[in-house]
């Protein structure tokens, strides 16, 4: 497969679907050479698609139209580009051995009077980790631990919620619920380069990203240790850093329970820096952690003592029984079994039920956000409340809908309610009493039952309980997006707990397609719901169509929405030219 020349036309221009399809076939090959260990054709292909010209386009559309902090700009002040500065930052998109320093910005943590800090590259920079990333991230796809989840396309804190279940559904065990102490900042620059194992040109490039400084303010620091966050790549390489954990425990640890029994291993989960060890046995959960310490001290990597403990998921230990991960609460609670035996016996065993719930912290600060929402909402109309709320409300649920949450979503709704009833008080006149506040706020003298809605129907508030608990399956093993089975893809994105329903029935309506380009759907776009009468206020379905965030903006576009009705690939079918808006 030869490089791509060049276009002469402009941005509006450029086949977004062949680019797309382009870049994806290399990618397939990149991940199938080295999932059958051949390095030599890994690093051919990955040279081929980072000189690309279609990778280089879309590398620069995912940093300039589709990531989230696309507006945020670096030490350069450039938040934006037009179009024909977006085909010049393409045409001179080069690895080298250099780098623009980050610029240093402060985020609050949640929860906590702490921020954490980001490295935000310039746009020139994001570009350049995006293509690099593009290369990258099949080649280690296949090469990832199965039980990896944070980070990674395709996979979710739901599969590592799922794979805890899992692990410990059929016995109760002790877990080591680890945190490594700040893991970004700290990674030993030498150690990572000699575990990415790739080209020269690759290093280069990325120790210059690595040692480029950060400047906070007017000043630069140095960054001789560690991966800015806020970075394109940085995820990917903690992950890379991060990579050898679960193989190291499960030869290690890796048992057999009897003479014609198959080897026990050692249940390990990991999200980013984040993990979990459970095992039945106390012994090898203590050797476990000292094996995880020596492991990480090599990388100049330590476990968090304030969030590193250990627990047990059945019964009490040193005060602890069961733990938190990624907002879930994760205990065993007992309960009582019929005992196997002969048919109709009364006598019973205690047994244990695995039960996985939102963490006392999670709904915390959730109702913390909501209060928020409705002080800063005072003199808000009641739809301008209800829209701010609609979408915190439909996220958190949606997040946990997964889980037993059905009594906490009843209960949240039950103090969500009296937040809104003093709300409502609030705003009543001298003469009117609590009743007239329901009949002014609530649709239950209406006919229409508890629901917080406003007189013309149009806007109500949607409650937690309203949120299907549906059980989310686990990905497959070592199953990666790039191995080419889209049909099974395709199918975990529809079912994705996070997706709103409308969504939903649009991917199956669409058959997993975007209206504009006709590609299918992975689950690293950014899906958007396009009204193609313009009214946001039709939500009727047959007015509504799924497309890409980068074609939506195509749509919206008067000039992109002419060369798109011009310009058509030989042998390819016309798809209709419409689109939409989501999350």
């Amino acid at each position: 497969m030869n490089t791509v020349e060049k276009p002469m036309y402009g941005w509006e221009t450029i086949n977004w679907g062949k680019a797309q399809r382009y870049v994806f076939k290399l990618q397939k090959r990149i991940y199938r050479a080295s999932e059958r260990g051949d390095v030599k054709a890994v690093r051919k292909l990955q040279r081929l698609l980072t000189n690309s010209w279609y990778s280089k386009v879309v590398a620069v559309r995912k940093v300039t139209q589709d990531n989230q902090g696309k507006n945020t700009p670096g030490v350069d002040g450039v938040s934006r580009l037009r179009n024909h500065q977006k085909v010049k930052l393409a045409q001179k998109l080069k690895f080298n051995d250099k780098s623009q320093p980050a610029k240093r910005v402060w985020i609050p943590k949640p929860g906590k009077d702490k921020k954490r800090p980001l490295g935000i590259p310039t746009i020139q920079e994001r570009a350049k980790q995006a293509l690099m990333k593009m290369a990258l991230e099949p080649e280690w796809e296949a090469k990832f631990e199965p039980n990896s989840y944070g980070f990674r396309p395709g996979r979710s804190a739901h599969d590592a919620i799922s794979a805890i279940f899992n692990g410990i559904c059929q016995k109760a065990k002790y877990v080591l619920d680890a945190d490594i102490e700040k893991c970004f900042d700290r990674i030993n620059h030498s150690k990572l380069l000699d575990k990415l194992q790739t080209s020269p040109t690759f290093s280069k490039q990325i120790k210059a990203w690595l040692k480029s400084g950060v400047m906070d303010g007017e000043r630069l620091f140095p960054t001789d240790e560690g991966t800015s966050q806020g970075g394109v790549i940085s995820p990917l390489l903690a992950n890379i850093a991060l990579h050898g954990i679960e193989n190291i425990l499960v030869e290690r640890f890796s048992r057999r329970v009897g003479k014609n029994s198959a080897n026990r291993k050692i249940s390990f989960v990991r999200y980013a820096d984040d993990f979990v060890l459970m095992d039945e046995s106390l012994e090898v959960i203590l050797e476990a952690k000292a094996v995880i310490e020596e492991w990480l001290a090599e990388l100049g990597l330590a476990l968090k003592a304030s969030k590193t403990r250990i627990t047990h998921t059945f019964k009490e230990y040193k005060g602890n029984v069961g733990f938190n991960f990624l907002g879930f609460n994760i205990r065993q609670y007992p309960c009582s079994d019929r005992q196997s035996g002969s048919v109709g016996s009364t006598e019973r065993r205690r047994g244990h039920k695995t039960l996985i719930k939102p963490s006392e912290e999670a709904i915390q600060r959730h109702l913390e956000r909501i209060d928020c929402l409705i002080q800063n909402h005072t003199a808000s109309a009641q739809e301008q409340l209800i829209n701010a709320l609609n979408q915190v409300i439909r996220g958190w649920a949606a997040y946990y809908s997964t889980v037993a949450s059905a009594k906490t979503f009843n209960k949240i709704d039950s103090v969500v309610f009296q937040k809104l009833f003093g709300w409502a008080k609030r705003r009543r006149s001298r003469n009117q009493n609590n009743t007239d506040v329901v009949s002014n706020y609530w649709g239950v003298n209406r006919g229409l039952g508890w629901k917080f809605i406003t007189q013309d129907h149009k806007y109500v508030l949607e409650k937690h309980q309203d949120a299907k608990i549906k059980r989310h399956v686990k990905v497959k093993g070592t199953k990666s997006p790039y191995d080419g089975d889209l049909t099974y893809w395709g199918k975990r994105l529809s079912q994705h707990p996070m997706l709103r329903n409308v969504v939903a029935k649009l991917l199956k309506k669409q058959e997993g397609r975007c209206s504009e380009c006709g590609l299918k759907f992975t689950s690293e776009d950014l899906l958007e719901v396009h009204h193609l009468d313009r009214d946001r206020s039709n939500n009727k379905t047959k007015n509504l169509v799924l497309v890409h965030r980068h074609c939506h903006d195509v749509i919206h576009s008067s000039r992109g929405t002419v060369m798109s009705q011009i310009i058509e690939e030989p042998n390819e079918v016309k798809i209709s030219r419409s689109v939409l808006k989501e999350r």
